[in-house]
């Protein structure tokens, strides 16, 4: 017999995920295109941005989507909570580990927040880049990252201007990545997570203040398939957004999406048995299922009429550049 797959299931996972945040967006506005995010995020889509976002959900453009990120009134952060709580509530253990590692974005240009030429793992050497601190929750049934900190230079923080000019909070003071993930470490154990080690790299384990914490490495690995997963699965690191707020808004939302995934796969592994031919399913497994089981059907009308869209947006950008490109030469 092969291996059964319930909709039902699933789609009630991901309801109850989205209840679970839908009291951290005030009004109905916000709300609905918070859902149909996750749902794009979440979508086989080749390249997730807010044009084919919108495009998935429905929507004649990406402003509604861009509305999401940057002007719409919600906390990500408190969104934040209830992932963490979600996670926590369906993968603890007494055993359960917290993981912190870091994961770079490269980018073009200097105007991207808390951009600059530092040193990434993912690229293995010093490119222009962002960099975040990540902590993780790991247990026996799965994991998945609970929390985030952008790293902003002390190039940025020099300069008050630049700062502003991308919506960096006044108060906001340079801090070490080791600060970043103890940060996150006490935010998660004030707020009742349970963890019996924490575990990170040397660059971690070095700083005085987590020499004692960091015990563990049998569960680092899982920070590493998590960052992957999250990545090709959630679009964590398609974010094209240059402002605080919208890299919080996108980074919370792209957690949410693959905290979704990590739970139902936790989900099936208790709940239904596997032949030896037959593995189990993984969370790549079951986002390429869930698209398609919610994919909506659009007409050629729609199709159409985004494709001209895209059209014109692209037009006006090139004539924008050929325009300042001329005024630019001698």
């Amino acid at each position: 017999m092969g291996h059964s797959v319930d909709p039902a299931r699933w789609q009630s996972v991901f309801e109850g995920l989205m209840g679970k945040v839908a009291g951290r967006f005030a009004r109905v506005e916000p709300r609905r295109p918070a859902r149909a995010f996750v749902l794009g995020l979440l979508a086989d889509l080749p390249r997730k941005n807010c044009w084919t976002i919108a495009e998935h959900a429905g929507n004649a453009g990406p402003a509604g989507m861009q509305h999401l990120l940057s002007r719409a009134r919600w906390d990500a952060d408190r969104v934040r909570d209830d992932l963490r709580d979600f996670v926590v509530e369906h993968l603890g253990d007494e055993d359960a580990v917290l993981v912190v590692d870091e994961t770079g974005d490269l980018k073009k240009g200097t105007a991207s927040v808390g951009v600059q030429r530092q040193y990434t793992g993912t690229a293995g050497r010093i490119e222009n880049s962002q960099v975040a601190v990540y902590l993780l929750y790991a247990s026996a049934a799965g994991h998945a990252a609970i929390d985030r900190r952008l790293s902003i230079p002390r190039s940025w923080t020099q300069d008050p201007q630049r700062c502003h000019s991308v919506g960096i909070p006044d108060d906001l003071r340079s801090a070490t990545r080791p600060a970043l993930a103890t940060e996150m470490i006490a935010q998660a154990l004030d707020a009742g997570v349970r963890s019996r080690w924490v575990t990170g790299d040397e660059v971690y384990g070095g700083d005085p203040h987590l020499t004692a914490l960091v015990k563990v490495a049998g569960r680092r690995w899982t920070v590493e398939e998590t960052f992957q997963a999250a990545k090709s699965l959630a679009g964590l690191d398609e974010h094209q957004v240059r402002r605080w707020v919208s890299w919080h808004r996108w980074t919370t939302l792209a957690m949410l999406a693959h905290a979704f995934l990590a739970v139902t796969a936790a989900i099936e592994r208790a709940t239904t048995t596997t032949t030896p031919e037959l593995s189990p399913l993984t969370c790549n497994e079951i986002q390429k299922l869930f698209a398609a089981l919610l994919a909506p059907a659009r007409d050629l009308a729609h199709r159409l009429h985004c494709s001209a869209w895209r059209r014109r947006h692209q037009a006006r950008s090139r004539t924008s550049h050929y325009q300042r490109q001329a005024t630019q030469q001698p």
